[in-house]
């Protein structure tokens, strides 16, 4: 995507508004909740307990509730992970962010990443929630990143996303353009984790990019005002 002629409430529009620390209180999203709002924010991103006070929050505003699931390790079951998810959407959850098992990955058992990813995907669908697949590539190869994006391609969830930013490292502009370059237009890229500064965060809309998970909007955003005064 051009980042050229983008302005201000295209950028805010890209943000996935982003508290996932385990000691967040509810003033914290209230926050948050607020900034997203007045921002004009795609989605605040949180963990699953939070979605129902952050859902009564955002009430009339447009804002998206996102549940991160099976965060940030991915190390359960798929019945557990679909049990999640479902609890999240009933809590009032309009997006869901859930974690592949990266050890099944590892394993080359390409069918159980299928299967989880087929069972969570369906049950966004089937309540109009957006689903997006969480690779953390920092823990892949280039080939099992491209492997999970072929997978994805063929699934058809909303968006791939890099990075639940508690891994090693988070997105890389690399790692970006090879997911892009798999899906092609039958999934959107989410970039996540250590995006903290407009500079990263233009390269990675320029890399192919639809979304940006960061808790970093305000420091994005001014620095985005002055490269481009608006």
């Amino acid at each position: 995507m051009n980042t050229e002629n983008m302005n201000l409430q295209d950028l805010c529009g890209m943000f996935d508004h982003t508290l996932l620390k385990p000691f967040a209180d509810e003033k914290a999203f209230e926050k948050l909740c607020k900034e997203a709002a007045d921002n004009k924010f795609a989605m605040v991103a949180i963990n699953s307990s939070p979605v129902s006070l952050c859902k009564k929050l955002l009430e009339g505003t447009g804002v998206h509730v996102g549940a991160a699931i099976s965060f940030p390790l991915g190390q359960t079951s798929i019945e557990v992970k679909a049990f999640e998810t479902e609890d999240a959407i009933k809590n009032g959850a309009d997006e869901i962010d859930y974690v592949i098992n990266i050890g099944e990955l590892k394993n080359g058992n390409y069918d159980y990443i299928k299967k989880e990813m087929e069972t969570i995907v369906d049950i966004c669908r089937k309540n109009n929630v957006i689903s997006k697949v969480i690779f953390e590539n920092c823990y892949l190869e280039k080939h099992e990143i491209k492997k999970v994006a072929e997978i994805a391609k063929e699934v058809k969830p909303d968006f791939v996303k890099t990075s639940t930013g508690f891994g090693t490292s988070g997105a890389t502009i690399e790692d970006v353009k090879l997911m892009k370059q798999t899906v092609g237009d039958a999934v959107k890229v989410k970039a996540a984790g250590g995006i903290r500064d407009w500079e990263t965060c233009k390269a990675m809309i320029e890399a192919g990019a639809e979304r940006i998970g960061t808790s970093s909007s305000f420091k994005i955003i001014e620095e985005f005002i002055a490269a481009n005064g608006k």
